[in-house]
């Protein structure tokens, strides 16, 4: 038998397993958890460990960060998918928790995915935690608050996860090339430029960056130069079969979302139809639509806010099939309304301004004067109420002192054209030329 065929059967776990970082000198990433005085190395420092959530998108480390940090402290290290674990799996680790705190060892339990647990399957946690029976670390790509149940969350310290830059990247791959049992051998090659291009596909995730040079690896069969073409077929490669748990459940979301930014109603509910036939849950891409209703279409429709957030509220109550419908009629109405990011560039603006600037103090005019002490200090004092003049509107400052800037800069689409006009006729010599 061929020996590339060998190390390719089924003993040989996926490159980004065999290259897995065994101590935390490896681990690439992440310095604001794992330098020295931060919170993960003063684990390794203290040999004390707390319940966590760690959250961060796919690739960035969260399984490792677990298992090294559970060789830190010597634990009893179990290892639960919430894709494929349930209740019965829990009480059995938990019991085994019991036994070894008894005898004075930590007990850890990693679940992967956590935001798959359903609230009992969450709920019987709880207990455990809070007693110490098990140390819990979780793994999450989406937000915990929203996904993890209050009592649960508050029992654990929610560390968050930065997407690999470059040179994270690039180290990651050279690790690979060095330790690897295949490409240590030196028989397979890749040119700098193609290096960079692996690289720049993977969007910060290490494990799809293996992943492909592990499917360039199987084409060459162990042996030649990973060409671009070779590179891009590997490319293609990833993305057959849609995959909730991996990388094209980014990649497709990443899709449905430019393609109603895009306004093309028709390539979203592809997308939208390839995520629900995959088994994506449906309060996922509900989520998401929200989010791009306030920052692609803005004011430019405002019902586009509305739909989504009901159509979000509609499928709690509904659930699968029938939220599918729910969730064509969001993605086509909001593919089809007129588009402006004017609210988003408008806050993300406003927040530079306060980093670069501080905080001013509120001016006296606008404070809040519900006492006749705070009356007495001419707090509100000359404060003109708009209601009081015609048109319900009078020129004022409503900036600090010395500050006056536009933020918000509305466009000419949908209904933003009625606020600019509206804008421009109060406050002509801030919007005269927007």
């Amino acid at each position: 038998m061929n020996s590339a065929k060998t190390l390719f059967g089924n003993n040989l776990p996926p490159l980004a397993e065999r290259v897995r970082p065994k101590t935390m000198m490896e681990f690439c990433g992440q310095s604001h958890l794992t330098a020295e005085g931060k919170i993960l190395h003063k684990i390794s420092v203290h040999k004390t460990l707390f319940s966590m959530i760690l959250w961060g998108p796919p690739g960035t480390g969260k399984t490792t960060l677990a298992r090294l940090v559970a060789g830190l402290v010597k634990a009893d290290f179990r290892e639960l998918s919430a894709v494929s674990s349930g209740v019965k799996d829990l009480r059995n680790i938990i019991s085994s928790g019991k036994n070894n705190l008894e005898q004075g060892f930590t007990t850890i339990l990693f679940i992967d995915e956590i935001h798959r647990f359903s609230k009992g399957q969450q709920d019987a946690l709880l207990h455990a935690v809070e007693s110490g029976t098990i140390i819990l670390i979780g793994a999450t790509t989406e937000n915990p608050s929203f996904e993890v149940i209050s009592p649960l969350l508050s029992r654990c310290r929610v560390l968050t996860l930065e997407s690999l830059n470059q040179e994270h990247l690039q180290k990651i791959l050279d690790q690979a090339f060095e330790k690897d049992v295949i490409l240590s051998k030196g028989q397979i090659s890749i040119d700098d430029s193609d290096r960079y291009e692996l690289i720049k596909s993977s969007a910060g995730d290490a494990r799809k960056m293996l992943n492909t040079l592990e499917i360039a690896v199987k084409m060459l069969n162990s042996r030649g130069t990973i060409t671009p073409d070779i590179l891009n077929e590997a490319l293609q490669s990833k993305t057959m079969i849609y995959d909730k748990t991996g990388d094209y459940h980014y990649d497709t979301i990443s899709a449905l979302i430019k393609s109603v930014r895009g306004s093309d109603p028709d390539a979203a509910v592809y997308w939208l139809a390839v995520m629900l036939e995959g088994g994506e849950k449906p309060e996922f891409i509900a989520r998401r639509l929200v989010i791009l209703a306030a920052e692609d279409i803005g004011n430019a429709d405002p019902q586009g806010l509305i739909l989504a957030t009901s159509g979000f509220q509609a499928i709690h109550m509904i659930g699968m099939p029938e939220a599918a419908i729910i969730l064509s009629q969001v993605t086509t109405y909001l593919a089809s309304a007129p588009k402006s990011n004017s609210s988003y560039k408008a806050v993300k603006e406003a927040s530079k301004k306060v980093r670069e600037s501080g905080t001013f103090p509120v001016p006296l005019h606008l404070r809040n004067a519900p006492t006749d002490l705070m009356r007495s200090l001419d707090r509100g004092k000359d404060y003109k109420y708009p209601h009081n003049y015609s048109e319900h509107f009078i020129d004022e400052n409503y900036f600090p002192d010395g500050l006056r800037e536009t933020f918000y800069h509305p466009t000419g689409s949908g209904h933003e054209e009625w606020i600019k006009k509206r804008l421009k006729s109060l406050w002509n010599n801030r919007y005269s030329d927007s």
